[in-house]
């Protein structure tokens, strides 16, 4: 499987980037190329569509650093909401705006590429693709500011019940971890680890069914206002793993040229 762009994600410590050797297939008219990877040609191509082939890694390489933000974006919105943490909340709503910065940026990047070189095939798929993705991270990066807002609204006091800490930051936990495969995902183009953020996103979606049903027991008795807080929080929680799992599902159509419809496991048999 070839990797998104020529250069890899490096690899956290103690992880695997997820990146996998790039494999070469046989173009149209016998040139030889990856049509699974980020855009790439062999050493043959010409000074035009090498600088074409810089463009898109560093596209790859902004996506990879806007799903960093997003992760910690979201750690730290969690760690304010549930300590009341009026500072730390004010900080990921900075960092929400330099995520949508990154994201005017790569939209920039790729509109320019569509004027300029015209791609076609596999490269008009990437860029369209990466344009879509930005979009999705950019998004997870409001999710978290809007905790951070619930954080900041119900300062001096946690808007989380003692009840509900352990649920919260299970689902918190579990919508990191989607976002954490993320950057790997898109780096190394790794169906297998893509499938892993729907598991992933399954346990977000069983844990803000139990907060709802905690929400709507006879045996609730904070009243409406932190009823209406957690409805909220568990909303952000669940569609933030939404979200990853987009991006997810993204990739694998650069890779296969189809969007996923079947369940993971079936996503190799659909590679067209």
């Amino acid at each position: 499987m070839c990797p998104i762009g020529g250069s890899q994600r490096p690899a956290e410590p103690g992880r695997s980037s997820g990146v996998q050797p790039p494999v070469n297939s046989a173009g149209r008219s016998g040139h030889r190329r990856c049509l699974s990877s980020w855009g790439h040609s062999q050493p043959q191509e010409s000074i035009v569509r090498a600088t074409f082939q810089a463009e898109l890694d560093r596209v790859r390489d902004q996506l990879v650093t806007m799903t960093g933000q997003v992760e910690l974006a979201m750690s730290r919105a969690t760690t304010a909401l549930l300590d009341a943490d009026y500072t730390l909340a004010d900080w990921v709503i900075d960092t929400d705006r330099e995520i949508d910065t990154v994201k005017t940026e790569i939209d920039d990047a790729c509109f320019q590429l569509l004027a300029r070189q015209q791609p076609v095939a596999t490269d008009l798929r990437v860029i369209v693709t990466a344009l879509s993705i930005a979009a999705d991270l950019e998004r997870m990066g409001d999710l978290g500011a809007h905790v951070a807002k619930v954080a900041k609204m119900r300062f001096p006091e946690s808007a989380v019940p003692p009840e509900l800490r352990a649920t919260v930051l299970e689902m918190a936990e579990a919508a990191q971890a989607v976002v954490a495969k993320t950057g790997s995902v898109i780096a190394g183009q790794d169906i297998e680890r893509a499938k892993e953020l729907e598991a992933d996103d399954d346990i977000v979606d069983r844990l803000h069914k139990d907060l709802f049903r905690i929400l709507i027991a006879e045996t609730w008795v904070y009243g409406v206002e932190p009823a209406i807080d957690m409805t909220l929080l568990g909303r952000y929680y669940e569609r933030f793993a939404d979200h990853g799992v987009r991006v997810a599902r993204q990739v694998v159509y650069v890779v296969t040229g189809v969007m996923p419809t079947r369940p993971p496991a079936e996503w190799n048999d659909e590679q067209g």
